[in-house]
């Protein structure tokens, strides 16, 4: 079986909550003997062809070592493949690609398929809406237009079984390559645009997010809750509907130390610094803690775009010195922090899975997490209070940190909860999901 697979973040190619879950997963699934086709928006190599578990190691180097490219790229692409090694250069709007092209690459897929006469009534309005959100000069929808421009080329030339889209940065991609080819679409939804802006958000990704879905033969949720917001406010078939959640794998034989960089207690929030995931909550929980342990340390890893307003308001709290930003954050970074807390803090208002808690749990961090999160479906052993509970969430952390022996025989139970997930599971359901479409598009084909 080969997977076509659109992406946004694979590491080291933003190694956010995306980009973790797309390793994990992809990984396992190569070693079940899945073979993935993985399409990034990177500035070199854009098409990866993975064959088996190592291969998603090798990336970060090749990212890196302009030789290597060449190597992978070689050893990869072969007959009848290899016209597509001029595919490798950026997918960005401000590199080989002006805006006019781009316009008429989205007036073109327009003309061809809205007028297409195969094309039914409910097919061409999902073909206008795509086209027509995926139409401005905003920045990120800039970024997807051209990423979708160079899908199409892939769609065309590679053989697949099947086509899977991360999100709607790529559901465009997922639609275009599934009309080019008459091969099913898996849509695996991470997050949704009510997630991230806390309501409706942008209508335009709004109206691609539900696009894709509709256009889809199966949707991937990351959760119970996902699920129900997919069916609840974007009106998906429950019946195409499936749940996998997320995993979070340790590498083999690591073994981590404690590691303190701070005297005191300390407190980690990591994620982005956007309404979502709550940070004005955390900022409230560190007023109120620190006034009965000073001696404490908040620290608030990440960036976004709450990030001015965090700043000035730690500032007008008077959070001084025992509130630290730390900005982005690289893979080994993360984890020295990870090492130096003790407890971790995720108030989420609408989360739909969440890998950082697992990842705290991981390295043995007590962990408080949102009951607005599908991370709370998951796990027993962490802390569950709902977001805007500031109150239980301050007394929980005086609790743990009045009670030492408390904090670490909990973080030793979420750090065994959290090595029994393992992305092992997630492949498994995520492949009986592609045999299932795989079975239901053989039978049509009859």
């Amino acid at each position: 079986m080969k997977i076509l697979m659109f992406t946004w973040e694979f590491p080291p190619l933003i190694a956010g909550g995306l980009g973790m879950a797309c390793y994990g997963m992809v990984k396992a699934m190569l070693a079940q003997g899945i073979k993935v086709d993985l399409v990034l928006p990177t500035k070199e190599i854009v098409y990866f062809p993975l064959r088996k578990e190592s291969d998603v190691d090798t990336l970060p180097v090749v990212f890196m070592d302009p030789v290597l490219q060449n190597d992978f790229s070689g050893r990869t692409f072969s007959d009848p493949v290899e016209r597509l090694k001029y595919i490798g250069v950026s997918t960005h709007p401000e590199s080989y690609h002006t805006i006019g092209d781009i316009q008429s690459f989205v007036n073109r897929v327009q003309e061809e398929y809205l007028s297409d006469d195969d094309t039914n009534k409910e097919e061409y309005n999902l073909w206008q809406q795509i086209t027509t959100n995926l139409d401005g000069d905003n920045d990120f929808i800039l970024k997807v237009q051209e990423f979708t421009q160079r899908a199409e080329r892939f769609a065309k030339e590679l053989e697949y079984d099947l086509i899977h889209a991360h999100d709607w940065l790529t559901y465009p991609s997922g639609m275009l390559a599934r009309k080019l080819s008459g091969k099913p679409l898996v849509v695996h939804i991470h997050a949704t645009e009510f997630d991230r802006a806390g309501g409706p958000g942008n209508p335009q990704v709004h109206n691609i997010e539900h696009a894709g879905m509709t256009y889809a033969d199966r949707v991937i949720a990351v959760s119970k809750y996902t699920a129900q917001m997919i069916v609840s406010r974007y009106k998906i078939d429950t019946a195409k509907v499936r749940i996998v959640h997320n995993a979070f794998t340790l590498e083999e034989n690591r073994v981590f130390t404690r590691e303190r960089i701070f005297n005191g207690p300390t407190i980690l929030f990591l994620g982005r610094l956007t309404l979502q995931k709550g940070p004005d909550y955390y900022l409230d929980v560190a007023k109120m803690v620190l006034e009965k342990h000073p001696q404490a340390t908040f620290i608030m890893a990440g960036t976004g775009d709450m990030g001015k307003h965090l700043l000035r308001r730690s500032a007008k709290l008077g959070l001084k010195n025992r509130f630290l930003f730390t900005g982005f954050l690289n893979r080994q970074q993360v984890e020295t922090i990870l090492q130096a807390s003790d407890i971790y803090m995720l108030p989420s208002v609408s989360e739909p899975f969440g890998i950082s808690p697992l990842e705290a749990m991981a390295f043995g961090v007590t962990s408080i997490i949102s009951k607005q999160s599908g991370v709370s479906e998951v796990v027993h052993n962490a802390y569950k209070v709902d977001y805007w509970d500031v109150d239980l969430m301050a007394e929980t952390i005086n609790d743990l940190i009045e009670n030492p022996d408390k904090r670490v025989t909990m973080g030793y139970r979420g750090m065994k909860e959290v090595n029994q997930i393992h992305w092992t599971e997630a492949a498994d359901k995520i492949h009986k999901v592609y045999n299932e479409v795989l079975a239901q598009f053989s039978k049509s084909q009859d």
